[in-house]
């Protein structure tokens, strides 16, 4: 049988580190959250030789200090779940600044192993490090790799190996030392730890240093599990942190940061060598345009049209291939199943309600590829710092905008990214601003519309609206920051990391990553929703029709019966066609009669209050109340509402269009869809983060927003004559 080992991979946010997780593992990957906690766990497997690894991504982070939720993360995993060895992916480029948190992972007196990342950007940069003196110094291996390129993960796994058996023989790499005055106080309260027997987790050095450092966590620890003893050890740390006061006149945690800076220094001038090339700065010059105060922000703009103008042109084709496979299942369901009430629900529930979702599945797969190309490239935090100036009008930072352009993808995971930001009014003020970033279950609404009624100009009318969903969310901040978040405004620090190639594999693997969500719901709440819509609008059977639709038909029939009797065969298939259309057309209006008195459209008539001041009809008013539950299922009702389960590809556009909607009021819909409620895991997740008041403001206050603004669009363009 094969050792099992667990790794555990550790290093700052731009390291490379996601990458390597995927040349580690592909796509023996899974996904969740840890326990308790709302931030993302990824984990893999592989095998090497007679090892069954075990691959965990530990959260990015800066530090092992419990300031955020990340670091708490990352560093109670190494503590209490104890991997057989810590792989520190370290950029190369960045060497100084990334020896912060290494030497952290050190002090916790695991197995370690420096792993040297982006060795190709730091030699761009002139940049040469002595790897076997930097392994000579720390007592552990340190490897060099180019994740982008998969180059070197084959020597990391087997030194990875190495070092864990070496300290299975009970060698460990070398405590890190700092000044006579620092290491004197930790040895004072090591020797009263190590007087007590404490099951106390972590090494008697590092607990040293920590309570030194006045952690919270530790400390609670040692009171907890015996409070009598802690009071000798927190009396001796107490009397070394004023005697550390008393001569550098600093607190214990910032006299030892700088000694670990002090260390990184050393290290970095024993190990690094500056070579003199002249070597133009590549990521440097892109941002003398891409961060220019003035030609920044057109050039967002630009990126941001050309994605959506992307996502609908080349999607379109794919999306044609996948409603002509839905018309066909359809058309030969319809054909081999004899009438019954099974066939209704089979081709104008559940055929028409995931069918008319399932097609836009091309265009959020390329939403979300450009999405992952823009982090993987490192544009992402160039957007933020860009809109720096524009969201100080709302009373936040450039930091802000990283989980509201999140939202594109999807509000859930773009609310908990909030958590980063330190202060709680910002976060919660950012939260609330989120939602009004247009998701991707948006999309297909304005694909089915825009496409509809719109035609060549769709790809621009989504960026518009895209685009109008940032300006009311950075509207709605400085509204809301003035009446309910009022304070000054928190200072913006954000690194800019160099450019990098994306690697193609890491891009698909993000973008099917989200794309898999989209999936999800085809089996669970679209399912649900087009099934309930689908009994809604089919009972009850008994039905009182205005006029006598069947008479109308035969009618029709005898009529054109005698007239192509009494014609020539050249103007009998004119006639046929004729004779075809107008049968459809009185189908067509008993239909729409069948389902306007049906318990669906019931509900509908009692919505057309609210709804028919901004153009919206009780068919659409149903589907945005059903998009409460998740936005794709707005196309799947309206699926199902027109009776489009057994018609050809475009049969929803057509029946839109004969329902008597208008641009306009398309529009108008669109812009309640972009503002209105969110969906219910959105509320939900809101809730989890701030509180059930917050959760319950927005969902009243973005549709109120969504309201008035559709009002003013529609009404605005009847008075211009645009009805």
């Amino acid at each position: 049988m094969n050792k099992k080992v667990t790794i555990a991979l550790a290093g700052n946010p731009n390291c490379g580190k996601t990458t390597i997780f995927n040349n580690l593992t592909g796509a023996r990957q899974k996904v969740g959250n840890w326990p308790g906690v709302t931030v993302e766990k990824k984990e893999g497997k592989l095998q090497h030789k007679e090892y069954d690894l075990r691959v965990i991504d530990l959260p990015g982070t800066y530090s092992l200090t419990p300031f955020s939720i990340e670091e708490i993360t990352a560093r109670d995993f190494i503590l209490n779940e104890k991997p057989d060895i810590v792989i520190n992916i370290i950029d190369a480029s960045n060497l100084e600044r990334s020896l912060f948190l290494a030497i952290q992972i050190l002090e916790l007196g695991r197995p370690a192993l420096f792993v040297l990342n982006m060795a190709d950007v730091a030699e761009t940069k002139g940049i040469k490090i002595n790897e076997k003196k930097l392994s000579l110094l720390l007592g552990l291996p340190v490897v060099f790799t180019i994740g982008n390129k998969n180059k070197g993960i084959d020597t990391l796994v087997k030194a990875a190996i190495e070092e864990i058996q070496r300290f299975d023989k009970g060698k460990k790499s070398r405590d890190i030392r700092y000044s006579q005055e620092i290491e004197s106080c930790i040895s004072k309260v090591e020797a009263q730890i190590e007087n007590i027997s404490l099951n106390i987790d972590g090494e008697s050095r590092w607990n040293a240093i920590k309570i030194l450092e006045d952690d919270k966590i530790v400390k609670d620890k040692f009171k907890n599990i015996l409070s009598d003893a802690s009071i000798n050890i927190f009396k001796e740390a107490n009397a070394c942190r004023k005697r550390i006061y008393d001569l550098f006149e600093d607190d214990f945690e910032i006299v030892l940061t700088d000694d670990r800076y002090g260390v990184i220094a050393g290290l970095v001038k024993e190990t690094v060598t500056n070579l003199v090339r002249k070597r133009v700065d590549i990521s440097r010059n892109i941002d003398l345009v891409l961060t220019d105060r003035f030609f920044g922000i057109p050039v967002f703009v630009f990126f941001i049209w050309a994605m959506f103008q992307l996502t609908f042109s080349l999607g379109a084709y794919p999306m044609e291939w996948l409603e002509a496979g839905v018309a066909l299942l359809s058309n030969g369901l319809d054909k081999a199943m004899p009438p019954s009430m099974v066939k209704d629900l089979l081709l104008d529930g559940i055929i028409a309600g995931i069918g008319s979702v399932i097609i836009f599945l091309p265009n959020i797969l390329i939403l979300f590829f450009c999405i992952a190309l823009f982090e993987d490239t490192g544009y992402m935090a160039r957007a933020a710092f860009i809109m720096d100036r524009v969201m100080h009008t709302s009373g936040l930072h450039g930091k802000s905008f990283i989980p509201m352009l999140m939202g594109f993808g999807c509000s859930v995971p773009a609310i908990m990214a909030a958590r980063t930001l330190e202060s709680d009014k910002d976060r919660i003020l950012t939260i609330l601003m989120t939602p009004f970033m247009s998701c991707s279950a948006r999309l297909p609404v304005y694909i089915v519309l825009a496409g509809s009624f719109f035609a060549e100009k769709a790809g621009t009318v989504i960026f518009s609206l895209y685009f109008t969903g940032i300006v009311i969310a950075i509207l709605s901040g400085r509204f809301l920051r003035s009446v309910l978040f009022k304070g000054e405004d928190a200072p913006f620090i954000m690194e800019l990391p160099p450019y990098r190639m994306p690697m193609l594999k890491s891009l698909l693997i993000h973008m099917w990553d989200r794309s898999k969500m989209f999936l999800k719901k085809m089996t669970g709440v679209i399912l649900i929703g087009s099934i309930i819509i689908w009994a809604l609008s089919s009972f009850p059977k008994t039905i009182f029709y205005s006029v006598d639709y069947d008479e109308m038909i035969n009618a029709v029939k005898s009529d054109y019966s005698q007239r192509i009797a009494a014609t020539d065969a050249q103007k009998i298939e004119e006639l046929n066609i004729q004779l075809s259309i107008k049968l459809k057309n009185i189908e067509n209006r008993k239909e729409q009669e069948r389902v306007s008195k049906s318990y669906i459209g019931k509900i509908g008539k009692s919505l057309e209050v609210f709804f028919e001041p901004i153009g919206i009809g009780w068919q659409a008013s149903v589907a945005l109340v059903t998009g409460f539950v998740a936005k794709e299922v707005v196309v799947s009702t309206m699926g199902v509402l027109y009776g489009v389960g057994n018609d050809e590809g475009d049969a929803l556009e057509k029946a839109l269009k004969n329902s008597g909607m208008t641009a306009l009021s398309a529009l108008s819909m669109m812009i309640f869809v972009l503002l209105y409620v969110p969906c219910f895991a959105t509320i939900l997740i809101i809730y989890k983060e701030t509180s059930a008041k917050w959760a319950g403001f927005n969902l009243i206050y973005t549709t109120m927003v969504a309201w008035a603004m559709s009002f003013l669009v529609y009404q605005t363009g009847i008075v211009l004559g645009f009805g």
